[in-house]
């Protein structure tokens, strides 16, 4: 059995999350107490009771992601001996989950990941006025469909791109709210079965995020990025890296660029990969994988529970 980690990125997250780690781990409450340190913040109350509106904002929903994320990595390490670096294959993340999957790869620090996640949230924020940008799930869209159908929707000043290529039948689009609108009222005539606008606050993974791409390549040019101790697979490329410069080039492309992870879970076999693992909030990525591949079995570690049953397995 060979084993890689996912972790999940933005939408997982959900008050009371982390707080069953924290009361049964001492691991999971010194990740919490460490990044509350490094965003001189008490994101772990936020996380824990809320309220939900300030939870959502993207510059808290990132590190407190990633924070959960490194806290069952840190108990399987610490208190059940499974260090990921000696019995994982590979490890990848879901957009801001790239960043969980490079922290648990010993690539940054985990103060590092939680400053780089809170700035990335506030320059994603910052390079689109509220109101201007937009995303929408297509529901039974294949990517050539929604391809096709964001090239329709799509002006010289109006931009509609594929934003997240999740899983079969689960594509994810973002630009100009004019244009997301437009590919909304056009998915009939492309054999999708409907668009579904998301509630979120600005268009992620469109060309309309230079602005933040910016931001973030100044950011982490300032950041110290070590070689990980195993191969991400790049949400951009989806190949599996260790060069930090090549992670940092990467990172920035990943702001405006797509998140490919339909393609991510379908190359874990040709890896050799039998068992991919979600360590985080929520089963998002499981429920993908059960539809993206039936080569790789999936498997999501949340509660004390699970983590323990995971121990007992390996």
């Amino acid at each position: 059995m060979t084993i890689a980690f996912t972790f999940p990125g933005q939408g997982s997250q959900a008050v009371g999350m982390g707080k069953a780690l924290a009361d049964a781990f001492g691991a999971a409450r010194d990740v919490f107490a460490e990044v509350d340190e490094a965003l001189s913040q008490k994101l772990s109350r936020l996380m824990w009771e809320g309220p939900e509106g300030d939870l959502t904002l993207t510059e808290n929903a990132q590190p407190a992601l990633m924070a959960v994320s490194m806290a069952i990595v840190r108990v399987l390490e610490r208190e059940g001996g499974f260090v990921l670096a000696r019995r994982c294959s590979h490890v990848a993340g879901h957009s801001l989950g790239e960043y969980s999957a490079l922290a648990a790869a010993g690539a940054f620090s985990l103060s590092d990941a939680a400053r780089l996640l809170k700035a990335r949230g506030q320059a994603m924020q910052r390079a689109v006025p509220v109101g201007l940008g937009a995303m929408a799930a297509l529901l039974g869209a294949e990517i050539a469909q929604a391809e096709a159908l964001c090239k329709e929707a799509s002006t010289a000043t109006e931009i509609a791109a594929v934003a997240n290529d999740n899983a079969p039948g689960q594509v994810v689009i973002s630009g100009h709210k004019a244009a997301i609108e437009r590919a909304a009222e056009l998915v009939k005539a492309h054999g999708i079965k409907r668009a579904m606008m998301l509630p979120v606050s600005a268009p992620f993974h469109s060309p309309l995020m230079a602005p933040a791409a910016r931001e973030m390549e100044e950011t982490l040019a300032r950041t110290t990025i070590d070689a990980p101790s195993l191969p991400v697979i790049s949400n951009v490329s989806v190949m599996p890296v260790v060069e930090p410069d090549e992670i940092r080039r990467l990172l920035v492309e990943q702001v405006t660029g797509r998140v490919r992870w339909r393609e991510t879970i379908e190359k874990l076999p040709s890896l050799g990969v039998t068992r991919a693992v979600e360590a985080g909030a929520g089963k998002v990525l499981t429920g993908m994988a059960k539809r993206i591949t039936k080569d790789v079995e999936p498997l999501s570690l949340e509660t004390p529970d699970e983590i323990e049953a995971f121990l007992k397995s390996v």
